[in-house]
This record gives C-alpha cells, sequence and structure tokens, in this order.
C-alpha cells in the first residue's frame, strides 16, 4: 500500500506542469542572459586591445623636408635642424611630452623636452635639455603637433651634451612621442662641413 502510494502521480496537475517549465525557462533565461554577458564583454575588451595596438603600433609624427645641419668649427655638425608634421589619421602628440634620443660613434643620449622656462622660439639652446621646438604652421597656439601643423625642431649638440660629429659620421634620431611609435631619423654627416655653412644630409 505505503509504495503504491508513492507511485501514484494521479497528482500532478497541470499547474504544477507549468510552474516546473516557468521554472526551466527562468533558468534559461538567466543562463542566456550571462553568457551573453560575457560575449559582449569579451567583444568589448578585444576590440579596446585591437585599438591600443593600432595606436602603440602607428606613428604620429612624420619628418618634413629635408634634415640640415650647420657647422661653426671646420669638420665638425653642432646643429641639426629637421621639421616634422603629423602623420595622415595619427593623433595630436604634445611635444611636451616628447623624448628625444640620440646616438652617433661615441654617444647615446636621451634628454626629454624642457624649455627651461624660456620659449622655444627664441632659437636653438635655450632648452636646458639640447633641443627645443617652435612653430612653422600652426592651428592654435598650443604645444600639440595635430593635423596640419608643422613643427621645426632644433639641438643643439653641445648643451645635449654629445660629442659633435665629424665628416662621414653616421647619427641617428629619435623622437618618442607619450603615445604611438617613435619616428627615428638616420642620417651621415657630409665629406665636408666648413664652418658657418648648412649640409642636407643623406
Amino acid at each position: 500500500m505505503y509504495n503504491r502510494f508513492l507511485k501514484n502521480d494521479k497528482g500532478f496537475t497541470g499547474l504544477e506542469a507549468a510552474i516546473v517549465l516557468i521554472a526551466f525557462v527562468v533558468v534559461a533565461a538567466v543562463f542566456s542572459y550571462v553568457m551573453l554577458g560575457a560575449g559582449f564583454y569579451t567583444t568589448q575588451k578585444s576590440q579596446e586591445v585591437v585599438h591600443t595596438g593600432v595606436t602603440q603600433a602607428s606613428s604620429s609624427l612624420a619628418p618634413s623636408g629635408d634634415i640640415i645641419v650647420s657647422s661653426t668649427t671646420n669638420g665638425e655638425a653642432n646643429l641639426v635642424t629637421f621639421y616634422v608634421t603629423n602623420t595622415a589619421g595619427g593623433t595630436a602628440v604634445d611635444l611636451d611630452k616628447t623624448v628625444l634620443t640620440y646616438t652617433d660613434n661615441e654617444d647615446f643620449i636621451t634628454k626629454a623636452y624642457s624649455s627651461d622656462g624660456v620659449a622655444a622660439h627664441l632659437g636653438p639652446g635655450n632648452g636646458d635639455q639640447g633641443w627645443v621646438y617652435s612653430t612653422v604652421i600652426v592651428e592654435n597656439n598650443d604645444n600639440l603637433l595635430e593635423k596640419g601643423e608643422k613643427y621645426k625642431v632644433v639641438i643643439n649638440l653641445a648643451t645635449l651634451g654629445a660629442t659633435e660629429p665629424g665628416i662621414n659620421e653616421g647619427i641617428r634620431i629619435q623622437l618618442k612621442p607619450p603615445e604611438g611609435a617613435t619616428l627615428t631619423i638616420e642620417r651621415t654627416m657630409p665629406a665636408v662641413l666648413e664652418a658657418g655653412s648648412f649640409y642636407s644630409v643623406y
């Protein structure tokens, strides 16, 4: 009698079946919501990683025109001048937060930008770190290199703390913005360096 009572499911009504079905539906809905949320989160993170990778790999700095060296002593260059602009689609570059690295046969020097409280447009060598920038083509008076703008960079090698490169000596200059790839410029000094003269280097 007792066993028959346990196996008797005549009391299992349609209402109870509906409750069980609803419970299954609710559990499935919650599980689906969790899975979709995880999927959206993963997709968002993937997009952020791709965007960050593209930003870090692409350069917003590009050289514009020739690289010019000048000399005050025969056989040695003491000033290096070049122009930089923003690449197509590049982000704005804060030149005040840019780091310069200079390398030659005898030197490897890295200096952050500092005007030492002196305006960059006053000329080369006023920055206590040995390099300064000045505006050439700008749309506003900030220190950001933006689309359509051009800046001149002047390096005073003596103030920078480097030995002045001689004839046929190779140099490398790197501008490292706070975000994005480094701009690298490699040039070789000309076969003749006369005091008071200016030379395009290649």
